[in-house]
This record gives structure tokens, C-alpha cells and sequence, in this order.
């Protein structure tokens, strides 16, 4: 990407998306778009299609969604679908239109079908069915990187889809019914330590496991694999490591500080037995994660300290 180049980062406001413009910043890059959610819905193709026209980036982030934990997915069922696809309909069609130099499209690891072999690989894609808690998101993912390909087939536009492991970091969602795992475990923990309480509750086994990435090391590999990688299908990234809910747990009482009890509340659901992405392809790029599990927590518990404790 050019330094003088205009990149637009759809959804740089979350987690993702300000890890990406922090990156491009740091790089030196001025030339960057972005628009608030009240500004342009980009769930309306008239709104997109004006603001890229209007606009005229060179490069696309499309890191916008509508996102959650299991609790959210599977609660919003048809907003996790029509949102989504309506969203990265818009933004790869309008970047078509507008002669857009290149685009990243970024998915989700819940893409892979449910029983997978572990690692997940590339090519496991559409080889078995989906968690169904989440799965009218996986499908909308699933659309984007069909939808890329397709664009690229047809119209020889290079946009590239990656597909991120879960995230963490500064600027997480710490919603008590809408978060994922992790800062929802940050947040209860918390909670837990300043009201007192005897022990913290965890749905589920414990036993499923997770890989979990920063989000400025993801933001270092879209920024690295926007420069040197051009290919169809799809590509992951992740650390290529997991840890289970239960070894998380006491990762974060730790950090938190928590002394009370951890229960697991076996009625509830545990989701997908493991999620560990097979990452041999972006080391074969040139490409590895550099923030540890812990270090990474630590800075996530000081990010919500300094700006989410006065929600709770």
C-alpha cells in the first residue's frame, strides 16, 4: 500500500478495526477513512454506495459486523445473518464499483464445521456442519469469502479473505449478555473481586478449548498479509496454540486478582469441543504472533480498568 494511498477501515471503531488503524498509524499512513454507524448504515446499499463513491478509497478493511458470544448468536439469529451479509455485500460491491486496488475481507474461525479434524485447516471449509449456535454468522462469513472469490473470478479484483481465531484486546466488548468469552470472563471476575462474592460461575465443562490472539498482533498480520499475499480462498491466523475454558478461568482470576471459588455450571452448553487453527500457511508467509496469552490478558485488564469500570 501506497503511503499516500486512501484506506478505508469499515469498523474502526471495535476491537479489530482500531487495532488496524493503530497499525496503519504507527506506518505513517494519513490517508484514512473511516464513519461512525450513525453516520452511514452499512447494512443500506444506497448509503454505501454513496459513501464509495463519494469517497474513493484504494484499499478496504472490512473488519465491520455485527458480532457476539454464544448467548448473542444464538438470540439474534436472523439480525447475526441479514446484518452481516447486507454489510459485506455492500462494501465488496461497492469496492467493485469504485475500483478498489485491493480488499480484506475478515471472517471468523466459527466458519469450520463444528467436528472438524484439529488443527483447522484451510481447505476444511463446507466438509461438515456448522455449531448451530452460531451458525447463521458462520454462514454470513462463509458468503464473504465466497463472495470474494467469486469477484475475483469474475471481475479479477484482488480481495483476500483471512479468517481470525478468537480476539481479544484494547477496546474489547465487555457487555454482560453479548461478549465473548474471555472479556466476559475479565469482566465477572471483576465484578466478583469488588462486590466480594464467594466464587464465579462458568457455563459449560471447562473442558473445550480456544486459541485466543491479540488484536494488535492480528492487526500486524492483516497489515503484513495486505502487502504480500494476493490469493483466493482464505487464509488463518492465530497464535496455533488453545488453552481450555477451565485453565482460562484461573488465567484470568489470577490477573484479576479473584480469591474465591470457580464453579462450572455442567447444564449449560460448552459450544465447540476445540477450535485450534492450523496456521502453517501464514508462517509459511512470514508471519508469527509475538503477544503471549498472559502478557496479552494483562494489557486487556488494564484497557478495561481505565475505560469500562465506570459501566459496572
Amino acid at each position: 500500500m501506497e503511503k499516500d494511498a486512501k484506506i478505508y477501515i469499515a469498523g474502526h471503531r471495535g476491537m479489530v478495526g482500531s487495532a488496524i488503524h493503530r497499525k496503519l498509524t504507527r506506518e505513517g499512513y494519513e490517508k484514512i477513512i473511516t464513519s461512525t454507524s450513525d453516520q452511514l448504515d452499512l447494512r443500506s446499499q444506497q448509503q454505501t454506495a454513496d459513501f464509495f463513491a463519494a469517497q474513493k478509497p484504494d484499499y478496504v478493511f472490512l473488519a465491520a459486523a455485527k458480532v457476539g458470544g454464544i448467548v448473542a448468536n444464538n438470540t439474534y439469529r436472523a439480525e447475526f445473518l441479514y446484518d452481516n451479509l447486507q454489510i459485506q455485500n455492500n462494501i465488496i460491491h461497492s469496492s467493485y464499483l469504485n475500483g478498489v486496488k485491493k480488499l480484506m475481507f475478515l471472517g471468523s474461525s466459527c466458519i469450520y464445521p463444528k467436528f472438524a479434524p484439529q488443527p483447522l485447516k484451510e481447505d476444511y471449509l463446507l466438509t461438515g456442519l456448522l455449531e448451530n449456535t452460531n451458525e447463521p454468522y458462520a454462514i454470513a462469513k462463509i458468503a464473504g469469502i465466497k463472495m470474494c472469490d467469486a469477484y475475483r473470478a469474475q471481475y479479477g479484483c484482488n480481495y483476500i479473505s483471512v479468517m481470525p481465531t478468537n480476539m481479544y484486546g484494547l477496546n474489547d466488548n465487555y457487555h454482560p449478555q453479548n461478549s465473548h468469552v474471555l472479556p466476559a470472563l475479565i469482566r465477572r471476575f471483576h465484578e466478583a473481586k469488588t462486590d466480594g462474592l464467594p466464587s464465579v460461575t462458568i457455563w459449560g465443562t471447562g473442558t473445550p478449548k480456544r486459541e485466543f490472539l491479540y488484536a494488535d498482533d492480528l492487526a500486524e498480520a492483516c497489515f503484513y498479509l495486505m502487502q504480500n499475499y494476493n490469493e483466493e480462498g482464505l487464509i488463518n491466523i492465530g497464535t496455533g496454540e488453545d488453552i481450555s475454558i477451565k485453565d482460562l478461568a484461573y488465567l484470568v482470576k489470577k490477573i484479576t486478582g479473584f480469591e474465591g471459588e470457580i464453579l462450572f455450571d455442567t447444564s449449560k452448553p460448552d459450544g465447540t469441543p476445540r477450535k485450534l487453527m492450523d496456521v502453517s500457511k501464514l508462517h509459511s508467509k512470514g508471519w508469527k504472533h509475538t503477544v503471549e496469552l498472559e502478557q496479552g490478558i494483562c494489557l486487556a485488564y488494564q484497557d478495561f480498568l481505565s475505560k469500562h469500570t465506570s459501566l459496572i
